[in-house]
């Protein structure tokens, strides 16, 4: 597939990267930063310049029981914003850095209302009669 063909498909389906797949394994991933850093300011020509060429091999990844700050961790040292998510050797999902932050501030939310209502004795400090 070429660098082209891999960013209309990012963009039909508004995302920001893709798994690239060959025979069934997993063999790389291309995100539009690669495409970015290793292809237009080099001056490759997108039609013409096969996915293959500019993904990266090195895939980190993450299993459905990671932790999320275990995920957060790894994409921060990483400096990735999109993880693929491996079971059993097989591709199951991608999660990105955006999902990680909302699904922890959710989290977090929760926590803070929970505490609030321990500290109040069940109070609702939001109730407005």
């Amino acid at each position: 597939m070429t660098v082209f063909e891999s960013l209309k498909m990012m963009a039909d389906k508004n995302i920001g990267s893709v798994i690239v797949i060959d025979g069934g394994e997993m063999v790389g991933i291309f995100s539009e930063r690669d495409y970015a850093r290793k292809g237009i300011l080099h001056g490759r020509l997108s039609k013409e310049t096969p996915v293959s060429e500019l993904m990266r091999t090195e895939v980190c990844y993450v299993e459905p029981r990671t932790s999320l700050q275990e995920c957060m961790a790894l994409m921060t040292d990483k400096c990735v914003r999109h993880m693929p998510v491996v079971e059993n050797k097989h591709l199951v999902g991608v999660v990105s850095i955006g999902d990680v932050i909302k699904q922890i501030i959710s989290e977090q939310t929760f926590t803070i209302k929970e505490l609030e209502k321990y500290i109040t004795g069940g109070i609702d400090l939001d109730y407005k009669p």
